[in-house]
């Protein structure tokens, strides 16, 4: 192990370390009544899944390049599963716990300067566990949605639409449907994952869409993760072709690091692989560049940028991709990540409709448009960050993502198939 794996692996048990002592207070307070079989049974179960994921964590730190080498990432997902399920209702626990030690302290506070005092309030405080009880059942309602978020919802494909109108849009291009896909993340995907991405395909083919486009993240650092999809993503079918960007993870940054010749090299050769795999896949892969897209003597101007985001490694060259085209075209823009859209689209360059991904919508949190409630803690971080904006005469969709990462699931927002139909108003 590396020094600064080291590292790394010391603030992780440190951290699982602190929730856990903290939080077992509570878990005392509230067992304090039960039978000793039961007390014991509740007080291990909340130590022995922390204890796991501190050894499964060394595992793979002292193994990281062998696994890495033999391309085995079952036990990277596994590891990541397992601690979510455990350590976010651990954590959110904590939280409720904290706040009824706080109430506790308040009413301590307060009994100390009343004048006549007896013990009657004292123990009065010491059974009060409202929040103790709420957090655990708060963290339980938590575990289940990640247990299922990490097992079922991460297949759990749907199909988002939005008919789009457009005062310029070409006639002959009215009703028109475009799909949208985004982010795969092909190397999340396990082995057993081959039924559910080949269902997730024949959805968007029921779709019968004119065009798909495809805005970027096809893996999550190595070519050779898109490789055994290959014949499976070449299954999609659209009338007028598939057209694909580049988002962050396609470069490679994060998986080949450092500036030697050598590893300079690796990306390349990288990123050509994953090329080629486009090509194979079907798609039109734009970098930086745009294309016409014809019908009945009319046309739509499609510009492909590669990925531009705040933040980021910026590969994005936006006046290139404007090339050719002409100001007064009706213009549709492949970009991976939506703040290019607000640092130089919105407001700057005439372009109708920017389609985008990248945000994932954090893979966690709740949307119910018939009450008007949109949440994700990623909004904390992007402004935009899931679905159509509209500002003037510019729209924005961004895709909450086909795939996976990081967590390996997907809890209250579902891998999304955008449809599109573009209408002329």
């Amino acid at each position: 192990m590396s020094s600064k794996a080291l590292v790394f692996f010391t603030a992780i048990t440190v951290i699982i370390f602190l929730i856990d002592v903290y939080g077992y207070l509570g878990i005392r307070q509230l067992t304090i009544n039960l039978e000793m079989p039961w007390k014991r049974l509740a007080r291990w179960s909340w130590w022995i899944p922390s204890v796991i994921t501190v050894l499964m964590f060394a595992v793979v730190l002292i193994q990281f390049e062998k696994l890495q080498a033999d391309r085995n990432y079952w036990l990277f997902t596994f590891l990541a599963g397992f601690s979510f399920v455990f350590l976010i209702p651990k954590m959110i626990f904590f939280i409720f716990h904290f706040l009824n030690d706080l109430v506790q302290f308040y009413q301590w506070i307060v009994n100390s300067f009343r004048s006549s005092l007896d013990s009657e309030p004292h123990e009065r405080m010491n059974r009060m566990q409202f929040f103790n009880q709420i957090g655990l059942a708060a963290g339980a309602v938590m575990m289940g949605s990640v247990l299922y978020g990490v097992t079922k919802g991460k297949y759990a494909f749907r199909v988002l639409g939005e008919k789009l109108s457009f005062p310029d849009l070409p006639t002959a291009f009215n009703g028109i449907r475009i799909v949208q896909i985004s982010d795969t993340h092909l190397g999340s995907f396990l082995d057993n994952s081959e039924a559910e991405v080949k269902e997730a395909i024949e959805m968007i083919n029921q779709l019968e869409p004119d065009y798909i486009f495809f805005t970027g993240d096809m893996v999550n650092n190595f070519a050779y993760e898109a490789e055994p999809w290959v014949s499976t993503f070449s299954g999609l079918k659209a009338k007028n072709g598939k057209f694909s960007i580049l988002g962050n993870h396609d470069y490679g940054d994060y998986g080949f690091q450092g500036n030697s010749p050598e590893i300079k090299e690796k990306k390349k050769e990288n990123l050509a692989a994953l090329i080629h795999i486009h090509q194979m896949m079907g798609f039109t892969l734009l970098r930086n560049e745009n294309v016409l897209l014809e019908k009945d003597g009319e046309s739509i101007r499609l510009l492909g940028m590669e990925n531009w985001g705040k933040g980021f490694q910026q590969y994005g060259d936006f006046k290139k991709t404007l090339e050719g085209s002409q100001e007064d075209e009706f213009k549709i823009l492949l970009s991976h990540d939506p703040t290019h859209w607000e640092e130089q689209v919105l407001g700057k360059a005439n372009v109708a409709l920017t389609l985008s991904g990248h945000t994932h919508g954090m893979q966690f949190g709740l949307e119910l448009p018939s009450l008007g409630i949109k949440l994700s803690p990623v909004s904390l971080r992007y402004k935009r960050w899931g679905g159509l904006y509209s500002e003037a005469d510019q729209k924005l969709y961004i895709n909450r993502g086909f795939g996976f990462i990081g967590f390996p699931g997907r809890v209250g927002m579902p891998p999304e198939i955008t449809l599109l139909e573009l209408y002329k108003s």
